[in-house]
């Protein structure tokens, strides 16, 4: 792991298991690292991206504190399979939340994904190992294959969800991707 958080410092892309797929992961505040993985995912940067964590505290530079009662709600989810879309902060880098004034963030429950966090000292950004509209890759050889330029795989199994992890609007209450 301390391997992998010295490539992510030095600006590169490393992936790694995640709860139901193989995830792409990088440093959020360096934007050419940023735009070598929407490069490889070949995706627009327009839909913004998601941050995982191993604490929520490694996601307080990224998302406005939420209020007590939508706390709870997000606290009685994580760690676990659940990505809350936040407002988000005001001066958090703009190529992470797209055209949207909220970001996606989860703290992980995936034991590789969280020490890999605890390992930064920070959170990541994690979007599926595939080129985008293509089915994401579940294993380290189909990540290989599937997003060539990636500077490490770090080996593991996935979580076993069926799907990638649910998207819930905290604002609004809405799912906005059931697993």
């Amino acid at each position: 792991m301390r391997y992998a958080a010295q490539i992510l410092r030095q600006g590169g892309i490393v992936a790694y298991p995640t709860e139901a797929v193989y995830g792409l992961g990088c440093d959020p505040f360096n934007h050419l690292a940023i735009a070598r993985l929407l490069a490889i995912k070949q995706r627009a940067p327009t839909k913004g991206l998601i941050l995982i964590a191993s604490h929520i505290s490694q996601l307080a530079p990224f998302v406005e504190p939420p209020a007590a009662e939508l706390r709870q709600r997000v606290d009685a989810s994580w760690p676990g399979p659940v990505t809350w879309l936040l407002p988000v902060r005001r001066g958090a880098p703009s190529w992470l939340c797209g055209v949207h004034d909220s970001i996606a963030v989860r703290v992980t429950a995936h034991p590789l994904a969280a020490a890999l966090c605890t390992a930064f000292s920070g959170a990541l950004v994690s979007t599926s190992a595939n080129v985008a509209g293509r089915p994401p890759a579940r294993s380290a050889l189909q990540t290989r294959l599937r997003c060539p330029g990636v500077d490490l795989i770090v080996h593991g199994k996935t979580g076993g969800l069926a799907k990638p992890t649910a998207i819930r609007d905290a604002r609004t209450g809405a799912t906005i991707r059931a697993n």
